[in-house]
């Protein structure tokens, strides 16, 4: 669920093809805004429940979508009862509740807002309406680390399930950023570009914000396999690290140290890796930062890396999420998302980025990097099933 398509095969196919989902903004007041381009999720008619929708903002509304897809993905049904749990990251929680309610009582001059606001806004709702919607018992909660929370999340389920905590667990993350206050708290920092997202290209200029939800089924294997689950690809594992530095400004030791970890977790070596979905988010320091601890990792030749942010932009906390999924296509059906938008080499990004159309290539195993504003790391490690 998010800009390039409300579905996994439409994503699959979105990035196979190397297609864009940044356009001009659409939302209330985007005309006021410097920046007025996005990954907005576009023609949004969830078939939810009415009743539902009244008591869900739009970061509620996707994560229940992407669930419910996730779930029939991976043929469960309703009710695993205390064995069944969700974990979910987002940034920012219901936004656009806020924003809303803010307008009411400042700008419109009312007494009063929605007795609903408290339990649209609140970080943890994606996860409970899950929990509700699928009958999930036992560990429900939310992980918020900026951009790091979907693989914080996922990290976290992982090892839920490995302490035998529960046998599947709902994952990942979603974030619905895109509206006026958004953005314009993102335009303050001067990180946002006005035209596209470039990952590690010469010339490029920040990154472009976008929405969505990436919602994962990790289940115990002895589980899985013994219902006759499609399996597409083993979690091998996690590494988190924090810098302990600048609250902003990356330190490529504390991303080296979180990929070796979970190099580390999975039992495997930089051989190993044929492909890295990396956190590429388009800005001058992040990915300067990130190819030097992807050089430190791997050494003079490492494997392709992509960032698939350059086509359904930043999600924020969901981003490791959608990134999550880039990676199961790399696994499952041997396509390596492009970098698009990409114009030249930069000297200090001296990758190969797989520019700007897909790669046919058998991996066996791969990265996903995710590392957040406060100087947090977070990297998951996939193999093929």
């Amino acid at each position: 669920m998010n800009a390039l398509a409300h579905d996994v095969p439409g994503t699959f196919t979105a990035l196979a093809e190397g297609r864009s989902g940044i356009g001009a903004l659409t939302f209330r007041d985007a005309d006021r805004l410097t920046i007025r381009i996005g990954a907005e999720v576009r023609d949004w008619a969830p078939a939810l429940d009415p009743s539902r929708l009244l008591l869900c903002d739009r970061v509620t509304q996707y994560a229940l979508v992407a669930g419910a897809e996730a779930m029939a993905m991976a043929g469960l049904s309703p009710g695993l009862g205390p064995r069944g749990g969700v974990i979910l990251g987002t940034a920012a929680g219901g936004i656009s509740t806020w924003e809303d309610s803010y307008r009411a009582v400042f700008a419109e001059g009312k007494s009063r807002v929605s007795p609903l606001v408290v339990p649209r806004l609140m970080h943890n709702a994606p996860a409970s309406h899950l929990s509700i919607a699928h009958g999930l018992q036992g560990p429900v909660l939310a992980i918020s680390s900026a951009c790091a929370s979907a693989n914080h999340a996922m990290g976290l389920a992982l090892q839920q399930i490995r302490y035998g905590l529960a046998d599947v667990i709902l994952t990942g993350g979603s974030e619905a950023m895109l509206c006026f206050g958004g953005v314009k708290a993102w335009e303050g920092l001067r990180v946002l570009a006005p035209d596209a997202c470039r990952p590690f290209s010469l010339g490029r200029k920040g990154l472009v914000i976008g929405d969505g939800a990436g919602v994962l089924v990790f289940e115990a294997e002895d589980h899985a396999r013994a219902r006759g689950a499609p399996i597409l690809a083993e979690v091998a594992g996690f590494g988190m690290t924090a810098d302990a530095g600048d609250i902003v400004a990356p330190d490529p030791e504390g991303a080296a140290r979180a990929m070796r970890l979970a190099l580390a977790d999975a039992g495997m070596t930089g051989a190993d890796i044929g492909y890295i979905n990396a956190h590429g988010t388009g800005t001058l320091a992040n990915d300067r930062s990130e190819s030097a601890a992807i050089l430190d990792v791997f050494g003079a030749s490492p494997p392709p890396v992509s960032s698939t942010k350059s086509m359904h932009g930043h999600a924020i906390g969901a981003t490791g999420a959608l990134e999550a999924i880039a990676c199961v296509l790399a696994l499952t059906q041997g396509m390596l998302p492009p970098t698009i938008r990409y114009q030249a080499v930069d000297p200090d990004c001296p990758l190969d980025v797989v520019p700007n159309m897909a790669r046919r290539a058998q991996v066996a195993a791969v990265l996903s990097n995710a590392f957040a504003f406060g100087g947090l790391n977070a990297v998951l490690a996939l193999r093929a099933a």
